[in-house]
């Protein structure tokens, strides 16, 4: 969870559209009341501003009413597969098998977790969507419907709301998963954004399941997204030139040690992360895991997150995350910074599991289960180990303790 945000206004009415609207005040542009045109009049008329290339044209969130912007998003973003009663009463309704449902909710807040210089209205959608399908699958559970609370100032450009659902519909889809509702109104730009995920009637996967003996396996990226951090930090690469996500299947999204491209490669996994959300499930599917975990605050401070609820011990092999290390000096990272980033950086989204069987496909084994011995901290609930070294608690990404864009 990242810091509280003062909501900025308190109260509001309901629409029936399956979200939550909020007064945002008269429509004013140049002095002048604008008459309003109705959602689907302003959406067409939107359009053809856009079309016609008349970009220098200003047109901002405080210039529409709440239907208005909704009649401009809703085309973007997808229904949920065995939805029931989609947007447009109080609550959607979605049929899904017996058993029980994994819910999770992630927060991305400008200033904090992203600029805007860097990133695009689409790129903050696309990576709400992405960070809560990695929590969904991480419990074994098929992401099913997304349901998002969104705050934006009224001086923002109303296209970049738009481009938000762009970028949050297409990230719904790439996972099979639609957006069924939420919130809506105008504030200091948050995006907080809830997954519901279907366990299809079998147990969820825990991070408490390790057992010594397991091998410690991985599928996804690691340190991609702090390398890709530290080049828009430097300069050494352009926002826009990671902003085109390749094609579905044009790009892995689980490498495994594989370098990246160049550094723009890195730049748009910061961006847009990639999970692996059908290696998790296929391997959770199988029966292959025994615990299950989504990266996304440090390889190091997940592993201890899982060592402490299994009250193991977990060793991370130097050897196995080399390739990882050498990756990232191949795209001009110091390797005195590329193996902190590999072990520490966030974000990254790939998944961190157990298992005593073989390695499924997809994932590699980067270390091994271990029981507790004897001696101070080892003693405490879990510890992880580098190479068979201690590796210090603070290691890894903590939202209350550092700021991180």
């Amino acid at each position: 969870m990242s810091r509280a945000v003062r909501p900025a206004i308190a109260s509001g009415r309901r629409e029936r559209s399956g979200w939550r609207t909020h007064p945002a005040g008269e429509n004013v542009r140049g002095g002048g009341r604008i008459r309003p045109a109705g959602a689907f009049g302003l959406a067409r008329a939107f359009g053809l501003v856009m079309a016609s290339g008349w970009h220098n044209v200003s047109m901002h969130v405080r210039d529409f009413s709440e239907d208005e912007l909704l009649g401009l998003i809703r085309p973007h973003l997808p229904r949920a597969e065995g939805i029931e009663v989609p947007s447009g009463d109080d609550c959607a309704v979605i049929g899904l098998a017996a058993g029980n449902v994994a819910v999770s909710t992630d927060m991305l807040v400008e200033g904090s977790h992203y600029l805007p210089e860097w990133s695009t209205g689409y790129d903050v959608g696309w990576r709400a969507a992405m960070q809560n399908a990695a929590d969904a699958a991480a419990m074994g559970a098929r992401p099913v419907s997304f349901v998002a609370a969104l705050s934006v100032p009224g001086d923002r450009e109303v296209e970049w709301l738009v481009e938000f659902a762009r970028g949050m519909g297409d990230a719904a889809r790439r996972v099979g998963a639609g957006v069924d509702g939420g919130d809506l109104t105008r504030g200091p730009a948050t995006a907080g954004v809830t997954v519901v995920g279907d366990l299809s009637g079998r147990p969820p996967i825990l991070r408490s399941g390790a057992r010594p003996g397991d091998r410690l396996i991985h599928c996804g990226v690691l340190g991609w997204s702090a390398a890709g951090l530290h080049f828009l930090r430097s300069g050494a690469v352009a926002p826009e030139c990671a902003s085109v996500l390749p094609a579905k299947g044009e790009r892995s999204a689980a490498p495994n040690g594989r370098a990246p491209d160049g550094a723009e490669a890195v730049v748009a996994v910061y961006k847009r992360p990639n999970p692996p959300v059908a290696l998790a499930l296929a391997a959770c599917a199988a029966g292959r895991i025994g615990a299950l975990m989504d990266v996304s605050d440090g390889l190091v401070r997940d592993a201890r997150r899982m060592a402490e609820a299994s009250n193991v011990g977990i060793d991370i092999d130097p050897a196995a995350i080399k390739c990882d290390v050498d990756g990232l000096v191949r795209v001009g990272v110091r390797r005195e910074l590329a193996e902190g980033m590999v072990l520490s950086g966030g974000e990254d989204h790939g998944f961190l599991a157990t298992t005593s069987n073989s390695v499924p496909e997809g994932w590699r084994q980067i270390g091994f289960v271990r029981e507790l011995g004897p001696g101070g901290e080892r003693e405490a609930g879990g510890f992880v180990t580098y190479g068979g070294r201690n590796v210090p608690k603070v290691t890894g990404w903590d939202h209350f303790r550092a700021e991180r864009v």
